[in-house]
């Protein structure tokens, strides 16, 4: 809901338990006045007439409390927009309109011909928040910088900031520390969103999981990017990012052209770091994911079972068993196209390999679905190997600079996405791939960084950085529109590409190509504070785990860990006992029993993964099941009761496993016993309101 002051020049956006405030001053500054519980539009408007505080005479009033700070002028904060016309650099604008349409603000300013808008959306507590350049009057405007939004902290003592670092195999780790005056910037230069930092923080002064004000911001992004938190010399703090990590350039806007920043969301919640999480939660469910409120299926990949070497036969073989212990979805990993044994040939050549599938996939496909699966492949559009078809025939269409060697990663090169032509290849490629045999599930991977990521005869190679994004959204667009049927995973060596931008063009994300379910909890711990169980896809794989560590672990430690997310399979069945293959049939049983409320429900960290018992609940309607893992259980001390959250104190909860009834009060205050012991000990339970 938008509500507009009678003179035009204050806004306030709410959502049914926050708001959000600006007002344009006389001088055309626009301020930002609140964010934070809901308020009434009298209560913006007497914020609107308190004066701004005294400043020193080598600050600025304006900074601190611009809603988007420009270049140039009486400012010294980090500028949210920065450009260069072929006249002067820097922005000086006026206040031209206001528009409002449902939960959606629009104010636009001009600056000599220089459009920009300001885009402002409600989305139940998230606002969305985004801005348009337009070149309407300038022979070429260069846009250095342009940033979505920049978000104003209310004055408070002592904030910190939380945010999820990483790097492969140990992505989403969360990290809390004390904001310091000056800057705290994390991003990524490396074209895509990395493995290295999702693209959020969060801010709280004194927040418990369950109590307290937290302050939240989600970039929707999949190449290069920054966020900056900054505490400034007053002690005020603003978040600002966008697309990008420098300000070397992103685009040159000839006349006519404009720009739109991707969103960057944010949110207010007095519910802690639980609230906070389940209203990202709810948003994206409603709002970013396709077809949300469809569950996601059981999953077997065959990567670890065979790596590059495989044939129909093989893989024929491993379907059936994935059938046998209840699997849904059955997916060939890479190996299946061009000249692919091993990872230096064969990447741009997307027809199957004669050799292995001498009729194409269909036939391997068509005996999947005949055993009741669906069917679904690896395939890592972006990239070309030197050894391959494509690069033989074109090796201009890949990133690099004139006159320098053209770097490999991984045996890889980057396509140049930003070509208009390697769109068009890619389009042909994939669309052909997917008539041509009845595939239901495509597994997109993204394996190497950008290096050399030049555009030799572009006179503007900067906007290969958002091209390439640009042509990556579209060509999924293109593949969803024309194949309705087709769900899409978003890869990149593990969690390498997860946003709110993928996530809005893609079913599911592959959280990490760390398997480990110890390693997980705390990987899956730290991507829940943003995203939910619904698209966290989590692999039960062989022990030891031979991929990283060698640790050993029960069958049962390794789907419980698993089964906080979207399931699935990546072991060798081959090599599974039948007693083995047995367990895991009862436990795909019991993750399709308990995954809508896993995929569908309120999510609940109940305690994070520290090294003794963590655990996570999820509730949906009178239905709720907690997924308890004991990492290791010292002195013989008894496991700690679990302290469930969510329910009704007044009703009552049968437990499945025991049979036990228990009072609603009694499980949020005292809480319920798990039964674990040992180390590395997992149970599940559910309970339901009678």
């Amino acid at each position: 809901m938008v509500d507009i002051a009678e003179n035009g020049r204050t806004w306030l956006l709410s959502g049914p338990a926050s708001s959000y405030a600006l007002h344009l001053t006389e001088a055309d500054e626009l301020l930002h006045l609140h964010w934070g519980p809901r308020i009434a539009l009298a209560d913006a408007e007497a914020l609107a007439l308190s004066p701004l505080p005294a400043y020193w005479p080598f600050e600025s009033p304006l900074d601190g409390r611009e809603e988007y700070p420009v270049e140039g002028g009486p400012r010294f904060v980090r500028p949210a927009l920065s450009v260069r016309t072929e006249e002067r650099r820097g922005t000086e604008w006026r206040f031209v309109s206001h528009q409002s349409e449902g939960d959606e603000l629009r104010l636009t300013f001009d600056d000599d011909g220089l459009a920009v808008t300001l885009h402002y959306r409600m989305r139940g507590d998230v606002l969305e928040r985004w801005v348009t350049v337009a070149n309407g009057g300038h022979a070429r405007v260069e846009l250095l910088r342009a940033d979505a939004a920049t978000w104003t902290l209310p004055d408070r003592e002592g904030w910190r900031l939380s945010q999820l670092h990483g790097r492969w195999a140990a992505e989403s780790l969360l990290a809390t520390a004390p904001l310091t005056y000056g800057e705290k910037i994390i991003g990524s230069r490396r074209g895509h969103t990395g493995h290295q930092h999702l693209p959020w923080v969060a801010l709280d002064t004194d927040a418990t999981e369950e109590r307290g004000e937290v302050y939240g911001c989600a970039l929707g992004w999949s190449g290069s990017w920054r966020i900056a938190v900054a505490q400034l010399p007053d002690a005020r703090v603003q978040i600002t990012g966008g697309a990008g990590y420098d300000d070397s350039g992103l685009l040159l806007l000839q006349p006519g052209e404009s720009y739109t920043t991707p969103v960057f969301a944010g949110l207010w919640s007095d519910g802690g770091f639980g609230g906070a999480s389940r209203t990202w939660h709810a948003y994206q469910r409603a709002y970013v994911i396709p077809d949300a409120d469809r569950d996601r299926p059981v999953l077997f990949n065959s990567w670890e079972a065979t790596n590059f070497d495989i044939s129909e036969e093989q893989q024929a073989a491993l379907a059936r068993r994935a059938a046998d212990i209840g699997v849904e979805l059955f997916v060939v990993d890479d190996g299946w196209f061009g000249a692919r044994t091993s990872d230096r040939a064969g990447l741009g050549d997307w027809t199957p390999n004669p050799d292995r599938f001498p009729h194409g996939l269909k036939p391997l496909a068509d005996q999947v679905h005949g055993l009741g699966m669906q069917f679904g492949i690896w395939v890592e559009p972006e990239m070309v190997n030197p050894d391959s078809d494509l690069y033989r025939a074109h090796p201009d269409w890949v990133q690099y600079q004139p006159g320098r060697k053209r770097t490999e990663l991984r045996n890889q090169l980057v396509l140049n996405l930003a070509r208009e032509d390697v769109q068009e290849y890619l389009w042909e490629q994939l669309d052909t791939l997917l008539s041509s045999a009845p595939i239901d599930y495509v597994k997109w991977d993204f394996n190497r960084c950008f290096t050399d990521a030049g555009w030799p005869g572009e006179p503007y190679p900067q906007r290969l950085w958002v091209d390439h994004v640009r042509a990556l959204y579209a060509l999924l667009d293109r593949l969803r529109a024309a194949h309705p049927s087709v769900a899409f995973e978003s890869c990149s060596g593990g969690g390498g590409r997860i946003d709110l931008g993928v996530m809005s063009r893609t079913d599911q994300v592959w959280t990490s190509d760390n398997t480990d379910p110890l390693d997980r909890l705390a990987i899956q711990h730290g991507f829940s504070q943003i995203h939910p169980a619904r698209v966290m896809a989590a692999w039960v794989t062989d022990s030891p785990n031979t991929q990283l560590n060698g640790r050993e672990s029960s069958l049962r430690f390794r789907f419980v860990s698993s089964m906080a997310g979207v399931l699935g399979v990546g072991g060798d069945l081959t090599e599974w006992t039948g007693e083995e293959l047995a367990e895991a049939h009862r436990w795909v049983e019991l993750y399709k029993e308990i995954r809508p409320v896993v995929q569908r429900g309120d999510q609940y960290r109940l305690r994070p993964p520290a090294g003794g018992l963590s655990a996570v609940q999820y509730v949906l309607g009178d239905e709720t099941v907690v997924l308890a893992c004991l990492q290791a259980q010292h002195y013989g001390e008894p496991v700690p009761a679990l302290r469930l959250r969510g329910l009704d104190p007044t009703a009552s909860y049968e437990c499945r496993e025991t049979g036990e009834v228990h009072r609603g009060a009694v499980l949020l205050h005292h809480g319920l016993r798990t039964g674990l012991k040992g180390d590395l000990d997992a149970t599940v339970l559910r309970l339901c309101r009678i």
